[in-house]
């Protein structure tokens, strides 16, 4: 899991408080939205990785190529923890979002 994109996240919310002055603020020459973005994708991504291979140890599992029942949870449960955190994050933003939404200058 990509711990940069919680930094976005955190760093959105310093930016809809109104910490920030500019509105062209960027974080190593990007833009505060764009890293935002970019670490959104990386962590679908990276959810949507751990669920394919999940569902690639259950198959191996079922059709008896495989035998070990911790490799198939192990797997499972880093495709919930994923995608549990990828909720919480896009919570997280909607919640960024609606806070930029309601400034009013």
């Amino acid at each position: 899991m990509n711990v940069s994109s919680l930094q976005s996240v955190l760093d959105l919310n310093t930016y809809a408080a109104g910490s920030v002055k500019e509105s062209s603020k960027t974080i190593d020459g990007t833009s505060v939205f764009q890293s935002l973005y970019d670490a959104a994708v990386n962590q679908i991504q990276e959810t949507d990785r751990l669920t394919n291979l999940a569902e690639e140890e259950a198959i191996k599992f079922a059709l008896g190529q495989s035998d070990s029942t911790h490799d198939l949870k192990i797997a499972q449960e880093k495709a919930n923890i994923s995608l549990q955190y990828t909720v919480t994050l896009r919570k997280t933003v909607l919640e960024a979002y609606k806070e930029i939404m309601s400034l009013q200058f």
